[in-house]
């Protein structure tokens, strides 16, 4: 059953829905580190956007000093910000250089280690140039022949009966490459089984395989399992080599960003300074708290315009009026 939610424009649904979807958004950057995209702005003095606080109030409070503060704050801010996203972004890129640099080395390590498996095999089991195919002297410990038929056979004796443990078990040579075979425990279902993998080793301990490392029931096909197996080394060189074609492909870009320098730290520098100029001249400009302006008095005169010829009274009989009852002017006495 489809459920549909409407909201009106320009109402209070609308409002409510933009107010969590921008939650979420916070929420999320918030959960990856990636709060410098998110930015607040306070806007500028118009007729539409109105104006930030502080804006308000250097403008209300008449010093034109207060407003380019805040001018200044507003655009440190912007830059920090800025400032942060690079260095952000210059530290990502430079964690995918390095995981991109160890991958070619890693891969150019397993190149090498092919390389040197696939020449020896070519040098000591070369291919016939008619027919194609190479001399097969595989060797399995505990027998003397080399009939097909009975190499594949033990093989399949060992295929049923190995039980290694996870670990590598040695039973036969191929020229000096090693011949192993290794129990691993496998899940079909709810039910767990046990299979017999064979491989065969190369000069410097890489592991070859042919057919997920399943031996074939045929005795012919079993025993050129190995053959076979040394035959896709040239698919896993090529393979390698591949995949570093596709690493090499962001390394100059990314080197260039990691090379790369924040090109506004000067401007920040300037713009510091001038916030520390301004500071200094606002706080030169501020009264202290209780404090008169400041003025010269004038020797020999009271600031009132009265001579001090005037005698010193208290200082009660000189801002109190006097409380004596003035005598009406038609002559009446006044009655006790």
């Amino acid at each position: 059953m489809d459920c549909y939610i409407y909201a009106v424009e320009k109402s209070l649904d609308s409002y409510k829905f933009n107010l969590l979807q921008n939650k979420q958004v916070f929420i999320n950057q918030l959960k990856s580190r990636n709060l410098a995209t998110r930015t607040i702005d306070e806007g500028a003095i118009d007729e539409n956007g109105g104006g930030s606080f502080s804006e308000y109030v250097a403008i209300l409070s008449g010093n034109d000093d207060l407003l380019e503060k805040a001018k200044l704050d507003k655009k440190l801010a912007v830059l920090e910000s800025e400032r942060q996203a690079f260095h952000r972004n210059k530290g990502n890129a430079k964690g995918k250089l390095n995981e991109r640099t160890s991958g070619i080395e890693k891969n150019n390590a397993f190149i090498g280690r092919f390389t040197r498996d696939w020449e020896y095999f070519n040098k000591v089991a070369p291919a016939d140039a008619k027919t194609g195919l190479r001399p097969n002297p595989l060797k399995l410990d505990g027998v003397d022949s080399d009939n097909v038929e009975i190499l594949g056979n033990r093989l399949a004796a060992i295929n049923r009966n190995a039980r290694t443990e996870d670990d590598y078990m040695k039973i036969g040579t191929l020229f000096d490459f090693r011949i192993l075979v290794r129990t691993e425990r496998t899940c079909e279902g709810d039910m767990q089984a046990l299979q017999n993998k064979f491989m065969v080793e190369g000069l410097d301990g890489i592991k070859y395989t042919y057919n997920n490392g399943y031996i074939a029931k045929d005795p012919k096909l079993a025993v050129m399992n190995f053959i076979n197996a040394l035959e896709r080394i040239p698919a896993m060189i090529e393979k390698r080599e591949q995949e570093n074609a596709e690493l090499s492909k962001d390394i100059p870009v990314l080197q260039e960003i990691v090379a790369a320098s924040w090109p506004k730290d000067a401007e920040i520098k300037r713009l510091n300074e001038e916030l520390a100029t301004l500071n200094r001249k606002i706080q030169l400009t501020i009264k202290p708290a209780g404090g008169h302006e400041s003025g010269t008095e004038i020797k020999g005169e009271k600031a009132t315009g009265e001579s001090d010829d005037t005698p010193d009274l208290p200082r009660k009989a000189r801002h109190v009026p006097s409380m004596e009852i003035a005598v009406p002017s038609n002559g009446l006495k006044k009655i006790s």
